[in-house]
C-alpha cells in the first residue's frame, strides 16, 4: 500500500443544520514542512535584525558619549590653558606694576622657582582659580599705587554720555549681525576736547582701520589707552602728556555713524572693560585735570 503523504484538515461549518457540509482540505506534508522551515527562517531573520539594531543603538550611544567626553575634556583643556595664560600674563602685569609703583625695586631678583614640570589635568582648575584671585588682589593693590600717581587710566576722556559699551553688540551698520566691540563709546559733539585718561607717552597717532584718526598711550607696565574717531590730533609722537592734557578733538573718521568717542584700555594688547577704571572717580572731578 502505498504511503499517504498528505495532511487532511477538517472544517465543520456553523450553518443551518439542512445545509450543513463538511469540507476536506489537502495539504502535502512537503508543503507544510517547507512552510514550518520559511517561518523558522523569517523569525530567525526577524530576531537577528532586531539584534543587530539593538547593537547599532547601542554602538551609537556610546560613540555619542565618547564624543561628548572628548567635546568636554576639550572645553576643560582649553579652559585650562586659557587660565594658565591669564595667570601669566596677570604675574607680568602685576610685575611691572609692582616695580613701576614702587612697591617692588626695579630689576630686583625673583625668588628661585623650578621643580618639574606637570600637565594640567582638570583638578588643577580650583588651584589656578585660586592663584588668579590672589594675583588678581594683588593686581589691584598696585593699581592703586599707580593710580594715585596718575598712571592708571581712571580720569574720563571726554565730557559726553556713555552709549555702546564694552563686549557683544549687534552690528551698529545693520544686518542683523553681532560683533565684539573692544571699548565703551561715549557720545560727544563734534570738536569737544578728548583729555589723557592717565599719564604717558604718546605710542601711535595716525588713521587706523575701523578707529579712523587715533591716538593711543601708553602707560607702562602693558597698559595703554586708545582714542579713536578723533577728528583733530593735538599731540605728536613719542611726546608725554599728563593725565587730563588734551591729546584731539571728537570727530566720526573710520568706522563711525555720528561724532563720538571710541575709548579703549588695553593689559597686554588685550582689550578689557574701560567702565572698571572710569565708574572709580567722578566725572567732574577729573576732566581737565
Amino acid at each position: 500500500m502505498a504511503r499517504d503523504d498528505r495532511f487532511y484538515a477538517f472544517i465543520i461549518p456553523h450553518t443551518s443544520r439542512s445545509q450543513a457540509r463538511i469540507r476536506r482540505i489537502c495539504i502535502e506534508k512537503k508543503w507544510l514542512k517547507l512552510f514550518v522551515l520559511f517561518a523558522a527562517i523569517l523569525l530567525c531573520s526577524c530576531l537577528y535584525g532586531f539584534y543587530g539594531l539593538s547593537q547599532q543603538a547601542q554602538h551609537f550611544r556610546i560613540e555619542f558619549e565618547n564624543q561628548r567626553l572628548r567635546a568636554e575634556n576639550e572645553s576643560q583643556r582649553q579652559e585650562l590653558n586659557e587660565l594658565s595664560n591669564r595667570v601669566e600674563a596677570v604675574e607680568d602685569t602685576s610685575r611691572k606694576l609692582a616695580e613701576k609703583s614702587g612697591v617692588v625695586p626695579e630689576n630686583a631678583a625673583l625668588p628661585g622657582t623650578g621643580g618639574p614640570a606637570m600637565p594640567l589635568e582638570s583638578d588643577s582648575l580650583p588651584m589656578l582659580e585660586e592663584k588668579m584671585a590672589h594675583l588678581e588682589k594683588d593686581l589691584h593693590a598696585y593699581e592703586r599705587v599707580m593710580r594715585g600717581r596718575g598712571y592708571t587710566p581712571s580720569a574720563w576722556p571726554v565730557v559726553g554720555k556713555l552709549e555702546s559699551a564694552f563686549g557683544g553688540r549687534r552690528n551698529p551698520f545693520g544686518g542683523g549681525t553681532y560683533e565684539f566691540h573692544t571699548g565703551q563709546d561715549i557720545d560727544a559733539p563734534w570738536g569737544a576736547p578728548v583729555f589723557a585718561g592717565a599719564t604717558g607717552k604718546v605710542s601711535f597717532i595716525g588713521w587706523q582701520n575701523g578707529y579712523g584718526q587715533l591716538v593711543v598711550l601708553d602707560h607702562g607696565g602693558g597698559l595703554t589707552t586708545r582714542y579713536g574717531h578723533l577728528s583733530h590730533i593735538e599731540v605728536s609722537q613719542g611726546a608725554t602728556v599728563r593725565r587730563g592734557e588734551f591729546v584731539g578733538r571728537v570727530g566720526s573718521t573710520g568706522r563711525s555713524t555720528g561724532p563720538h568717542l571710541h575709548y579703549e584700555v588695553r593689559i597686554n594688547d588685550q582689550p578689557v572693560n574701560p567702565l572698571q577704571y572710569l565708574l572709580t572717580t567722578g566725572l567732574e572731578s577729573q576732566i581737565g585735570r
